[in-house]
């Protein structure tokens, strides 16, 4: 009987380890090393998708960005537009701080915090998305590696009370 148990024990353990989320220090070898400042000047255009938590595509879109850099601050203004028409607009101030960044836009509540290692970089925030006049505060997990020096892929997990909402995919092309 104590076999069982020390075997369900193990079991659990490895489930529970199996389930641990990555660290942005996981890709510290990995290279191009990621410069939010350096990859994020001047204009990019982006593709991307939104799913909901099945995996559907739920919204597509192309964003076109210009980045500018003052010293350590930078501004990224985003443009959106949806496959429906629809657009929006969102400017972020973004202050470098060694390999960590924060940053602020109008939908984000408080700041958004990034930290970077290798071709990574984590971003954790919560964003105030109006959703037909109902404003809903979701959890953003948002990761972005560095391809090379004009590509970045985007995938960010949504969230609210720890269950998972949807994705964001977002393919960045530096022009």
């Amino acid at each position: 009987m104590k076999k069982i148990q020390l075997l369900l024990v193990t079991l659990f353990i490895t489930l529970l380890a199996g389930c641990a989320s990555h660290q942005v220090s996981d890709y510290a070898k990995e290279t191009p090393k990621f410069d939010l400042k350096q990859y994020f000047n001047g204009r990019i255009i982006a593709h991307g998708i939104v799913t909901d938590r099945s995996g559907k595509v739920t919204r597509r879109m192309i964003v076109d960005m210009k980045c500018t850099w003052v010293g350590d601050v930078g501004t990224l203004d985003e443009d959106f537009t949806y496959a429906d028409g629809k657009k929006e607009r969102r400017v972020w101030t973004i202050r470098k701080q060694g390999d960590r960044y924060v940053g602020t836009a109008a939908d984000v509540v408080g700041e958004a915090i990034g930290e970077a290692a290798g071709n990574a970089l984590n971003w954790k925030y919560v964003l105030a998305l109006n959703v037909d006049g109902t404003t809903y505060n979701l959890d953003f997990d948002d990761w972005m590696w560095q391809i090379d020096d004009k590509v970045m892929i985007n995938r960010a997990e949504f969230s609210k009370f720890g269950f998972k909402l949807g994705e964001v995919l977002i393919t960045f092309n530096k022009l």
